[in-house]
């Protein structure tokens, strides 16, 4: 199979909705989307984890999905497919007919169709006929390995890519074959790597140094770069579009393979250097031969290191046991057909893997006996996995897995199979897969659990879907408590699939604990739209925590995982954490001392950037664009917030006593807002961006180079404008002027939308035709400026931080803030005048085409690459990445834990069955690993050795005393000198305390 539609430019398509895959597209890239967007994938087999599979790329956006599955559901299904009910059991109705309007739900731009033409997962024929037109084809339920074999030779003739995944109970495999050679456009979806130039001397080959204050360089020998703006070597580098490989020196030097730049008249200075992604050709197996020969395996936990092959061979006998049985697997708890299961992998075993080996007899006693299960958080965690398999054969984009791929979660189960009477199915529950693994003792304390869900996004809703499945909260003592503040969003939609475009502006909470119980009605679930912190202790305080089994975070910042931690610590609940960074995924399993807390170790806090270089000497776009934030900020926000506080506040003046560092800033600014440059006609509004414009980019810079020529050099010799200050330009306006690298008209769209900005803060009706914004420019009059002598710029961060400090002293004297006060119109002669404050929002795309204009046109200054505005939405917004297939992979796993807490009274477990888990699917890799235990520190109490962690404290009931008689208790009781008491951030003694003070608390 020749996969040439995975090459050059991508497919015709419709527009992507950039509202809808916003935070997609920062993983995806919007060529990867456009060919996704003209792809088909046919799914056979719609069980818990075909519908997985379908959700997961249904919301990723390709163009259709055909379902075939014509059985009829079972009680087993229900454990994880979350779209069939109990009464759909007996209807007669197909498991895809079942499930194909609420999946066409998900996304208005996909077709999702039932290949209706197949009636029998015996029909070969049918079968095959669904390959045609296809981009991949997914079979997610048992099939004869012979059909199997035929429906792989046919995508490959096809050129359609193949791929076969199961879940039995908590095991389960994945297997892929995209062809013979199979083309990726970008390997791992890591943005490239950039730096600066320092110097490239005139040698051959040329040797690159880049500024080591800006990082190392981050490429391999054999890699390809761009240069761009750079100063020096005759111009020899000025095309950007050109690519050079490069052979790495060191981690700051490389040089450029077969250039010679010996004889150039100088050296290069200054420029920017930008890794170019290669496209990589992979080559697969069929699965015929892989079942023989299956090569290197992937591998998810390095604990297990033999377990891939021995769930390889597992599976081959259960296949082979299946074929035997008009394709049913053995039932739970049917011990005669897992010992036959055993018996030929036996037999099947040419190297000898399970002679003498209990421990792998177990794995395979274990695997047959829950063969029929369908566990949701197994669906979740492989379907995940394979939801972007799915999206690389359609886009090209990132590493597939190469062959087969096992995963288990052993640690789950009892030693030994549960009894028979244990693991019976009704033939009707929910929850006769959880039974038919865990047994009835375990299923119902999953329905008796209380657990409070904090955040109710992308992770909180794949969250609720699992807990549905699974039966937590669902028995008469059990309850979910989640919380929520925000509101659903239109870009929430491609990840958080319980909303839908109705939902729009609702609390998440309440639309996600009402689409939960949809899901299964018997859940107990209250929702709040409350933050979770110290503000709200009334509200989740001692009651509320002391009721709970654990806590569950699907938060987006650390802050807040924080708070929850420390309360987690105090309560002495689990806590089961979770988090997506586009295709990569972390979940830590947090035991009460039995693992460490999630604030024991923590990541360093990100660098801010120097204000000197936010205010004069940027060189990133990074700088620019925070810059223009500060800027929107201050212009839109501030302004109008201060003007508003004038007119409101009688008292305004002695307001301003204790904001005596910026009590001039804030006059002179409410005078030039509500006087001064106070318009009232949309034709103002332009002529003030017009002057802002030539003050932001032209003024500023020249008395900038004023200050500093460009030629200046340093008391130590060296040019000033060198390194990572790059000596800037002013910037001349013209209204049809184009930037290079972003290709937007930054002049004209600062103009635009900063008019309209400015006519909103003022209650103005705007407008956007050119036509109007051209005739008003050509009238406006720009004032000439000259620069002046005794302007102070600070050239350093220490220079900068002396001249904040000198600010805040204030040059205006007292009486020159009152006349400036005194000026002001009186709130009185404008009553009812309000201005409306701007809040800037990453999604309104009038507020972003003014940040990156502003960003841009300050790059254009200082000669940095520009960027459009997708790419500055993510910089300026922090965007996170998102994608749904990594966000069900994370709740999979953490779920997977959550059986573990609850636990099973065959087994106790130890800190070594518990895992925590990275992930990242775009590699693909996946790595378990033991959580850390707890740090502990040696004291001494009453006598004897104690080994105390953070879960430890001291419980005292010792009634209402005083502070002194606590201290005089506590050396008593445990032989313990007290030096601090502390409660929250206040101080309530210390062992250098005033003694009678101590005494009257």
């Amino acid at each position: 199979m020749d996969t040439d539609n995975n090459t050059g430019e991508a497919p015709t398509a419709a527009e992507v909705d950039e509202k809808l895959y916003s935070r997609q597209l920062y993983v995806m890239g919007h060529e990867a989307q456009r060919r996704m967007m003209a792809s088909r994938a046919v799914l056979i087999g719609l069980s818990g984890l075909g519908v997985e599979i379908a959700k997961n790329i249904i919301l990723a956006g390709i163009s259709g999905v055909t379902l075939c599955d014509p059985q009829p559901p079972n009680s087993f299904d229900l454990g994880g497919n979350f779209y069939l009910t109990e009464g759909d059991l007996g209807s007669g109705n197909s498991r895809g007919e079942l499930c194909r309007d609420k999946l066409a739900e998900l996304n208005e731009y996909v077709k999702v169709d039932v290949a209706s033409n197949v009636t029998s997962l015996k029909d070969e024929g049918g079968l095959l006929g669904l390959v045609e037109g296809a981009s991949c084809v997914v079979v997610t339920i048992p099939l004869p390995t012979s059909l199997l074999c035929a429906i792989n030779e046919k995508c490959r003739a096809s050129n359609a890519c193949f791929i076969n995944t199961l879940t039995t109970g908590v095991f389960g495999y994945v297997f892929c074959d995209f062809g013979t050679s199979f083309v990726i456009s970008d390997k791992d979806g890591e943005n490239p790597a950039t730096s600066q130039v320092e110097n490239i001397l005139t040698s051959n080959p040329a040797l690159v140094k880049v500024l080591e204050d800006q990082g190392r360089h981050g490429l391999e020998t054999g890699d390809h770069v761009t240069f761009s703006k750079v100063k020096g070597l005759d111009g020899m580098l000025n095309d950007s579009k050109t690519t050079f490989e490069v052979r790495v020196t060191g981690p700051f030097t490389f040089e450029l393979v077969g250039v010679d730049s010996s004889q150039c008249s100088e050296p290069a200075t200054q420029g920017y250097i930008t890794q170019v992604k290669t496209p990589t050709t992979m080559s697969f197996k069929t699965y015929r031969e892989s079942l023989t020969d299956h090569g290197e395996l992937m591998m998810s936990d390095f604990a297990k290191f033999d377990r891939p092959p021995l769930l390889h061979l597992a599976y081959r006998a259960l296949a082979s046991y299946a074929e035997s049985n008009d394709m049913e697997y053995p039932t739970p708890g049917d011990m005669t057909a897992a010992q036959a299961v055993l018996d030929i992998a036996k037999s099947m075993a040419s190297d000898k893997i399970l002679d003498s080996n209990t421990a792998a007899d177990r794995i395979i006693l274990h695997l047959a006996s829950g063969s029929r299960s369908i566990l949701s958080p197994m669906c979740a965690t492989l379907g995940g996995i394979v939801g972007q398999e799915v999206l690389k054969a359609c886009s090209g984009k990132f590493t597939p897995i190469n062959g087969f791929f096992y995963f288990d979660a052993d640690e789950c189960l009892p030693d030994a199979p549960l009894p028979a009477s244990d693991v019976s199915p009704t033939g009707s529950s929910r929850y006769d897969s959880t039974i038919a693994v865990f047994g009835k003792e375990a299923q119902q304390k999953l329905l008796d659990l209380n657990y409070f869900l904090i955040g109710a996004g992308a992770i909180g809703c794949e969250m609720l879907k699992n807990w549905a499945m699974m039966g937590v909260a669902c028995g008469e003592k059990g309850k979910i408590h989640i919380t929520d503040m925000d509101r659903i969003e239109k870009s929430n939609l491609s990840r958080q699939f319980l909303f839908r475009n109705s939902d729009i502006n609702e609390f998440k909470s309440a639309c996600g604990a009402r689409a939960a119980k949809a899901m299964n009605p018997d859940m107990n679930i209250t929702p709040y739209q409350e933050k979770v912190g110290a503000d709200t202790e009334e509200l989740f305080g001692d009651d509320f925590y002391d009721k709970l089994n654990g806590v569950c975070t699907a938060l987006d910042n650390v802050e807040a995982r924080l708070y929850v931690d420390q309360r987690c610590l105090f309560y002495q609940l689990p806590m089961l954490e979770s988090g997506t960074l586009g295709t990569k995924g972390n979940t830590q399993v947090v035991i009460p001392n039995v693992t460490e807390n999630y604030g024991a170790t923590r990541d360093p806090p990100e660098k801010s950037i120097p204000v000197c270089t936010l205010k004069n000497f940027p060189n990133q776009i990074q700088h620019t664009l925070q810059w223009a934030r500060d800027y929107f900020e201050g212009e839109f926000k501030q302004s109008a917030e201060d003007v508003n506080s004038y007119l409101s506040n009688p008292d305004y003046a002695e307001s301003l006593s204790g904001q005596q560092s910026t009590k001039a800033e804030t006059v002179m600014s409410i005078r030039k807002t509500l006087v001064d440059e106070r318009p009232v006609s949309f034709e103002d509004c332009v002529v003030w961006a017009r002057l802002k414009f030539e003050k932001l980019f032209n003024n500023q810079v020249r008395q900038l180079l004023f200050n500093f020529p460009e030629d200046q050099v340093t008391s130590q010799g060296t040019k000033f404008w060198s390194g990572s200050k790059r000596c800037p330009k002013p910037l001349v306006f013209d209204l049809s002027s184009k930037c290079e690298d972003a290709n937007m008209r930054n002049h004209f769209d600062f103009i635009v939308a900063a008019a309209n900005l400015r006519a909103h803060m003022f209650g103005i009706k705007g407008r956007t035709d050119e036509e109007y914004f051209v005739e008003v420019l050509q009238s406006v009059i720009v004032p000439d400026f000259t620069p002046v002598d005794g302007v102070k710029i600070a050239s350093s961060e220490a220079e900068a931080k002396e001249e904040s400090k000198a600010q805040s002293t204030g040059d205006m004297i007292e009486s020159e803030v009152e006349a400036i006060l005194e000026g002001l119109p009186k709130p009185g002669e404008l009553a009812g005048f309000k201005l409306n404050p701007i809040e800037f929002d990453k999604d309104l795309d009038d507020h972003m085409l003014f940040v990156t204009a502003c960003s841009n046109l300050r790059a254009l200054n200082y000669a940095i690459p520009t960027e459009d505005t997708h790419r500055s939405r993510a910089i300026a917004g922090r965007i996170i990445p998102a994608i749904a297939t990594t966000t069900a992979l994370v709740t999979g796993l953490i779920c997977l834990e959550l059986y573990k807490i609850v636990g099973t009274s065959q087994k106790e477990l130890k800190l070594d069955a518990y895992k925590n888990g990275f992930v990242n699917l775009a590699i693909p890799f996946m790595t378990l690993s033991e959580p850390t235990a707890p740090k502990t520190t040696k004291a001494t109490l009453k006598g004897e050795e104690w080994n105390w962690t953070a879960w430890d404290c001291l419980a005292m009931n010792v009634g209402d005393i005083t502070l002194d008689e606590f201290i005089q208790y506590f050396e008593k009781e445990y032989n313990l000198d007290v030096s601090m008491i502390s409660h929250g951030v206040s101080i309530l003694f210390s062992f250098f305390a005033n003694k009678k003070e101590v005494g009257r608390a």
